[in-house]
């Protein structure tokens, strides 16, 4: 259940253990030797391709150590945690996402698989390093923002009908940026959770 945060340490596993660290190219260095960051949504793809492709190197360079990590949904459904902190040595779960959009320093991703769908809302810093992830599985998730900044609004609140941040008595409104598309290929209804960003 979605409750406190919980740390979730990313292990220092040994170098044998690499699949393709030392074929992945690290991002470019600028002339103070400082590295170039990617875009928050670059950072995330390349995390599912580290992911998916068991690559413990580029996963340690894309995660802060102590990953802060909130989950919402069945216990069983926890193969992200378990792949992460090396649990589980396999897990026949993929995480494909199917649709990916990015607000600021949050980057939410969406995907199906048979029995499951899944949603993360991840936090990236300014170095381009994963701080935190919001895990959300069978559970559809309206992402929220306060006020009507445009800069981070998405394309489909663009189209809806124009509304102001205030309504009439001045009060500021919580405006919808982004909701689960994929929760509708469910057999079954599902909870359904806000995160305000």
């Amino acid at each position: 259940m979605l409750g406190e945060p919980r740390r979730v340490p990313v292990p220092k596993l040994p170098a044998s253990s690499l699949t393709a660290a030392e074929t992945h190219r690290p991002p470019p260095k600028l002339a103070n030797g400082s590295r170039v960051a990617e875009s928050p949504e670059g950072t995330v793809r390349d995390l599912y391709e580290a992911i998916n492709g068991r690559d413990v190197g580029r996963l340690h360079q894309l995660l802060v150590p102590d990953l802060e990590w909130w989950f919402h949904g069945p216990p069983e459904h926890q193969h992200l945690k378990r792949l992460l902190t090396g649990e589980a040595e396999y897990i026949a779960f993929e995480f494909e996402p199917q649709e990916m959009a990015s607000f600021g320093s949050t980057v939410v991703a969406e995907g199906c698989s048979p029995g499951a769908v899944w949603v993360h809302a991840w936090t990236v810093d300014p170095e381009g390093v994963i701080t935190q992830v919001r895990e959300y599985f069978n559970t559809s998730l309206t992402v929220t923002r306060f006020g009507g900044d445009s800069a981070l609004s998405s394309p489909a609140s663009s189209s809806s009908s124009s509304s102001s941040s205030k309504d009439s008595a001045g009060s500021t409104q919580c405006l919808p940026v982004w909701e689960s598309r994929l929760h509708q290929r469910a057999r079954k209804s599902l909870p359904g959770l806000v995160l305000a960003i």
